[in-house]
């Protein structure tokens, strides 16, 4: 295998890594802002219905993002 390769490779790993976050984040943005409710504070207040919908919205996303990582890489 070539390095050049290998290093393609990495960098798109680590740029499909840096877009989950931001994806992770704009989705919970939006999340927070369609619910009636103030995602952070029901969460800090150990609200586990919020958490089990945070929790799902990030496995979705992180799943997708991961797929298009993989079927992307060489």
């Amino acid at each position: 295998m070539e390095p050049s390769i290998i290093l393609l490779n990495f960098a798109y790993a680590v740029l499909g890594g840096i877009m989950t976050l931001f994806f992770m984040f704009v989705g919970y943005k939006i999340t927070d802002h369609l619910t009636k409710f103030d995602t952070s504070v029901e969460l800090a207040k150990g609200n586990q219905a919020v958490g089990a919908m945070v929790q799902g919205m990030f496995i979705g996303i992180g799943v997708a993002i991961g797929l298009v990582i993989g079927l992307g890489l060489n």
